[in-house]
């Protein structure tokens, strides 16, 4: 994921910002998985007027996946990009006030199973329960990765397959991963506390929240809704700690709510580009001075020094890093279904 537009209404430059935004996302982001949002995007990106509508919106509600969503949730289906304009420009003044109303807050359990390689190190290195605490958690989906059974694949090797003890919490739906120049986990981590921060928590015990969530996942990939009901499923046995607010206001409240003897793992995915980048090295500070363990899945760049270590990885790859106290571990797909060794 790249940083987002950031700049003001009216700046001609904001205008050739967004537009190389809406480009990126067509042909980087959806063109491999969703060719309905792949031809959505193009459009946008010729549209002045549509373009023009978006940088009059504050500049973390003017991304393609947010506009889309919302359009999706407002009912607009087209699949050809002519139709949908249509229908988005008819509805503008509701899907705007609602994109300032909400946020992007994908929650895609699958990320679980790219997430596990850096859980397992810190098992690895220390065999106490993990204190997860999650940063933008949206429903909180992601905090119950010792819930999941998931399946890692790897080509010319058999498939390892961790499964929830018995008697513990388990989802009805299996995760996948396909790893390339990796080693799968041994063993699922073990949890022993779960947080999560958001400015607006969702709720999937609202109809209205779930509905909501739903509508974020990509015409394409509808594969995915089952995964988000498990999910709801595990969330209504025993639901995580969740924390409204901004990440960097709340993260020292919450990381004194870790019970004694857990070992505290603050993570994200997808998360900190929405913040600036002031607030990023704010967070990044604090998270390494009080020294827990921190993993982070996001784009190239959004980690400052992770591009610099990775001079052959292309930043026009779709998907994340994820990263172990700053180091980078693995280049990981979007959702969490794959994932490979970096070049180095």
């Amino acid at each position: 994921m790249h940083e987002l537009p950031d700049r003001e209404p009216g700046d001609a430059a904001g205008l050739a910002q967004l537009q190389e935004h809406y480009r990126v996302f067509a042909e980087v982001e959806a063109a491999p998985v969703s060719p309905r949002y792949a031809r959505w995007a193009s459009g946008v990106a010729e549209d002045t007027d549509l373009l023009q509508r978006l940088l009059a919106l504050p500049a973390a509600k003017r991304q393609a996946n947010l506009l889309f969503a919302f359009a999706q949730f407002h009912g607009v289906q087209a699949e050809q990009w002519a139709e949908a304009r249509a229908q988005i420009l008819n509805g503008w003044a509701q899907i705007a006030a609602t994109m300032r109303g909400r946020a992007t807050q994908t929650n895609e359990p699958g990320r679980i199973a790219a997430l596990n390689l850096a859980f397992s190190a810190i098992q690895d290195d220390d065999d106490a329960p993990l204190a997860l605490i999650e940063v933008g958690a949206s429903a909180g989906l992601c905090l119950y990765p010792d819930a999941w059974p998931t399946r890692y694949l790897h080509a010319g090797q058999p498939d390892r397959e961790l499964v929830p003890p018995e008697g513990s919490l388990r989802s009805a739906v299996q995760l996948r991963c396909e790893l390339s120049g990796l080693e799968a986990p041994r063993a699922l981590p073990r949890v022993g506390y779960r947080a999560g921060i958001d400015l607006n928590p969702l709720d999937l015990t609202d109809a209205a929240d779930q509905r909501w969530l739903e509508s974020l996942i990509w015409p394409g990939m509808e594969y995915r809704i089952p995964r988000i009901r498990a999910g709801a499923e595990i969330l209504a046995q025993d639901p995580p700690e969740m924390f409204a607010g901004d990440l960097n206001d709340r993260l020292a409240h919450v990381l004194d709510q870790v019970p004694a003897g857990m070992t505290p793992v603050v993570f994200h995915t997808a998360v900190l580009a929405y913040l600036s980048r002031q607030d990023r090295r704010r967070f990044r500070s604090q998270v390494e001075a009080v020294g827990v363990r921190w993993v982070s899945n996001e784009g190239i760049r959004i980690i400052e020094g992770i591009a610099e270590q990775l001079p052959r990885e292309s930043e026009a790859e779709s998907g994340f890093v994820l990263s172990l106290d700053g180091e980078p571990l693995a280049r990981t797909a979007p959702h969490g279904q794959a994932a490979r060794a970096l070049r180095r």
